[in-house]
């Protein structure tokens, strides 16, 4: 009977266990569009493509960034922390630096924030969280991201100016730059496994201790002689 009740134990405590775990690698990927909304369409194919793979994505202007890094910050606490990822093209771009930056000082920095072609916003500041930022120096728009005080990230820098067909107005289209943004939101969103025991070598096992040859083992006490 213990033994049924402690399984039954067991069992509630791994059905609870695991909502609680994929709720910690849900992650939400704001999409951030740039000027007018009406130019930076790359971003609603990209979030189709999250959506598609069951990773929620939701495309936004880029205005909404400070009432989005509240609501973002609410929903991640509300699902015991779960990673917030940003992605912003041109003047979406620009938004997803001051919203990551309003995000680290609400207490919950983003995972991971993606900045396609920024066009004002050049600095980093007072945030966390692992930048990638794929530009072009030669289009007269794109700029290169560097961190300023208060910076505790990183950032990696991508100069597209070798790639042909490539400008500021499309660059957020490329299914190339997609397939390597899906890779890195992956990377958050998969649980990792984790390892497996070692095996124990047998050689290592110290061996049951045995009666020498010719002695007899001592009697315990009360036990008949």
């Amino acid at each position: 009977m213990r033994l049924v009740r402690a399984l039954f134990a067991a069992l509630v405590v791994l059905c609870v266990a695991q909502p609680a775990l994929a709720q910690q690698n849900r992650a939400h990927v704001y999409l951030l569009r740039g000027l007018a909304n009406v130019f930076s369409l790359g971003m609603d194919d990209l979030a189709k493509k999250l959506n598609a793979r069951g990773i929620p994505a939701t495309v936004h202007e880029y205005g909404q960034w400070a009432s989005l890094a509240d609501a973002a910050a609410a929903e991640s606490r509300a699902t015991g922390n779960s990673p917030i990822i940003i992605v912003g093209h041109s003047l979406g771009a620009d938004a997803a630096v001051e919203m990551a930056e309003r995000l680290t000082a609400l207490g919950t920095p983003p995972k991971l924030v993606v900045t396609f072609d920024p066009v004002g916003v050049t600095q980093v500041g007072a945030s966390a969280g692992y930048f990638i930022n794929y530009y072009q120096s030669n289009n007269g728009y794109g700029k290169r991201l560097t961190a300023g005080p208060g910076f505790r990230g990183n950032i990696v820098n991508r100069n597209l100016n070798a790639i042909g067909g490539i400008d500021h107005f499309n660059i957020e289209k490329s299914p190339r730059l997609h397939d390597e943004v899906i890779t890195q939101v992956r990377s958050i969103t998969t649980p990792k496994p984790k390892p497996k025991p070692k095996p124990v070598d047998p050689s290592a096992t110290p061996p049951a201790p045995s009666t020498a040859p010719g002695t007899q083992a001592a009697a315990k006490p009360g036990a008949p002689g």
